[in-house]
C-alpha cells in the first residue's frame, strides 16, 4: 500500500475509532503473509476495501461503521487460496471463502448482524444472493474495484514494457 494511502487511513480518526481493535489484532496482522491479488497481500487488500467501502457508504447514507469493519474482515479466510485446493481438495474458493471468513471473524471479533451479512455476501454476483444493505453494496463494489486494480497492475507494467521498451544498443 502506498505510504500516502496508509497515512490517509490512519489520520481519519472517525474511521480509526471503529476499526482500531481489528487493525491491531494479531489474527488480522497475520493476513500479511497471504497474497491476495497480484503482489497485494490479503491484509492490504482488506484495508483498501474497508476504507473505500467506508467512504462510499458515507456518501450513500448507509452504516459506514459496518462497512468499515466488515470490509476489514471480508477475506479473513486465513489460507493461501492459490494453493488451498491442491493442499486440501477444496475447490471453488470464490464461492466458499465468504463462509470461511465469516467463521473466522465470528471466532475473533464481535460482529453485528449487518457485518455478518456483508462478509457472507460480498462475492455477489458470483454468489447468487445479493447484499442486503447500502453498506453491503458499498463493500461489494469496493472489493470489485480494488481486486481489479490489484490484478491488472502487473499487466499494465507488462504492456508498458512491451510497447515502450527501447531495443538495446550495440
Amino acid at each position: 500500500m502506498e505510504p500516502s494511502a496508509v497515512s490517509e487511513i490512519t489520520e481519519d480518526q472517525e474511521y480509526m475509532e471503529c476499526v482500531r481493535d481489528i487493525l491491531c489484532h494479531p489474527v488480522f496482522q497475520s493476513m500479511d503473509q497471504y497474497i491476495q491479488h497480484g503482489t497485494t497481500t490479503c491484509k492490504t487488500h482488506c484495508m483498501q476495501v474497508s476504507y473505500l467501502g467506508y467512504k462510499l457508504c458515507k456518501q450513500l447514507g448507509g452504516n459506514w461503521r459496518s462497512a468499515a469493519r466488515a470490509g476489514l474482515l471480508h477475506d479473513l479466510f486465513l489460507y493461501d487460496w492459490h494453493t488451498h485446493a491442491k493442499e486440501t481438495g477444496q475447490y471453488f474458493h470464490g464461492f466458499t471463502h465468504p463462509k470461511a471468513a465469516l467463521m473466522n471473524a465470528d471466532r475473533y471479533f464481535r460482529l453485528t448482524g449487518e457485518e455478518r451479512m456483508i462478509i457472507l455476501r460480498h462475492m455477489w454476483p458470483l454468489t447468487l444472493v445479493p447484499p442486503t444493505s447500502k453498506a453491503g453494496y458499498a463493500v461489494t463494489c469496493a472489493d470489485k474495484y480494488c481486486s481489479t486494480v490489484e490484478t491488472t497492475a502487473r499487466f499494465k507494467h507488462w504492456i508498458r514494457m512491451c510497447l515502450f521498451a527501447q531495443p538495446a544498443r550495440r
